[in-house]
């Protein structure tokens, strides 16, 4: 499916996260989630499909625009995690090719 291993898992459920946010804020669609979310709704879509994970700045608009904790979002997908590894690839400085030095 893809290399995000939250998106293999059966638990996650990016749907049930953005239905939520769409009854909780009132909303007619995903077209006006992406409005309020302020991201392209070509995003909202990939989320759905599962080709794309809730990022943590979507994540952090999420919690801004509806008021809900970041852990209470997390559940609402399913994302039962209690700690995020950050691979420490991600903190090395680039080279010229954009790989982790």
């Amino acid at each position: 499916m893809d290399s995000n291993p939250l998106l293999n898992r059966p638990e996650y459920d990016p749907n049930n996260l953005l239905d939520s946010l769409i009854e909780k804020l009132g909303l007619k669609n995903d077209a006006a989630l992406s409005r309020a979310l302020e991201v392209a709704p070509p995003v909202i879509s990939k989320i759905r499909h599962r080709r794309l994970p809730v990022g943590a700045s979507l994540l952090i608009r999420m919690h801004e625009v509806s008021d809900l904790s970041i852990r209470e979002l997390r559940l609402l997908m399913g994302d039962r995690r209690e700690k995020f590894r950050i691979s420490p690839e991600q903190f090395k400085p680039k080279n010229a090719e954009g790989e982790a030095e």
